[in-house]
């Protein structure tokens, strides 16, 4: 999953020379809390909701109302902004992206072409909507978390168990983080299976693998084993 298909675009960028001020209306009227701050058409900064928020509080103290609206009118972006920011290419995966924003504990990064030029912004949100996408979320259903052998075909039986009792996938992910040797972790979300078959669906599942939980999202339920 790229970058580019998931990331917000156009961005909405600001000029180096524009003012704090101006800054404030963009981020309000777009509903967002990062600006690139571009200089001749090539990204020299980024400027958030968090800078903006810092700026005011050091330069505001014992200010009358009339007098902090004047110095936000006169801070300008290039004195607040923060400058050479982390970007990532539209090619990146999501899962790099995600990598790159916790390394640098960063909430988003521009999305710069080879060219130079900004075409985006990719923030958790975007990465948040990514997760909801690729794990089926979306569809409510049923998920069962489960740990089966790690050989050719253990994925298969489990998956021609939950067919025979009319479930429909949604999706499936695997990990080897926190098992054994010898063993993978797999996260089933499937849909459509009729909820009187639910308690022997569990029963034919436990031959094949050691179930670890189920979450039903229509029926609000959940269960560990």
């Amino acid at each position: 999953m790229l970058v580019k298909n998931w990331m917000s675009k156009p961005a909405v960028t600001i000029d180096v020379g524009a003012s704090m001020n101006d800054a404030i209306k963009l981020l309000k009227k777009h509903d967002i809390k990062m600006l690139p701050v571009m200089e001749k058409g090539k990204i020299v900064g980024i400027i958030t909701d968090r800078d903006i928020k810092r700026a005011s509080a050091s330069d505001a103290t014992s200010l009358e109302i009339h007098e902090l609206l004047y110095l936000i009118s006169k801070i300008t972006i290039k004195e607040i902004m923060t400058k050479n920011p982390v970007t990532v290419p539209p090619d990146y995966t999501i899962e790099e992206t995600a990598e790159v924003l916790l390394k640098h504990k960063i909430s988003g990064v521009p999305v710069v072409d080879h060219y130079g030029n900004v075409v985006g912004v990719v923030t958790q949100n975007d990465i948040f909507k990514t997760i909801i996408s690729l794990t089926g979320a979306e569809k409510r259903g049923i998920q069962f978390g489960m740990e089966v052998e790690d050989r050719p075909g253990a994925i298969k039986e489990v998956m021609d168990i939950i067919r025979e009792y009319g479930g429909r996938t949604a999706s499936i992910l695997t990990s080897y983080d926190m098992v054994p040797e010898g063993l993978r972790r797999v996260y089933i979300r499937m849909y459509g299976i009729d909820r009187f078959k639910i308690d022997r669906l569990k029963t034919a599942l436990k031959e094949k693998a050691r179930l670890l939980y189920m979450v039903d999202r229509r029926e609000v339920t959940r269960e560990t084993f």
